[in-house]
């Protein structure tokens, strides 16, 4: 089993930063891809970016490239998204997750998921 929590959300002006975080534990995270998906009320859970086991290889959404970057620390077991020049359209609950197949985008094949962490981006 694996366990990955997020913490690092908040409420922020349009145009600020934040930094997610996501810890996880139970399971050998440096084989892994890990990526960042987010979910606006009413909307479907959508791909934010990836990384792969050794961060040599990421991907962004259309919508958050140039301004969001995914990084990862395998000695500290976490993944980051540090997020740039917010937008209100931003806002959503953000949710970790780990690819034990390989790497790519499309949600389903994510097994292991946190519990999320709500960024506000206000106008």
């Amino acid at each position: 089993q694996v366990q990955l929590v997020e913490s690092g959300g908040g409420l922020v002006q349009a145009g600020g930063s934040l930094r997610l975080s996501c810890a996880a534990s139970g399971r050998t995270f440096s084989r892994y891809t890990m990526a960042w998906f987010r979910q606006a009320p009413g909307k479907e859970r959508d791909f934010v970016a990836a990384i792969n086991w050794s961060g040599s290889t990421t991907r962004y959404a259309d919508s958050v490239k140039g301004r969001f970057t995914i990084s990862r620390d395998n000695a500290k077991n976490t993944v980051y998204l540090q997020m740039s020049t917010l937008k209100p359209e931003d806002t959503a609950v953000y949710y970790c997750a780990l690819d034990t197949l390989g790497f790519g985008t499309d949600r389903d094949r994510y097994d292991y998921w946190g519990q999320g962490t709500q960024v506000t981006v206000s106008s």
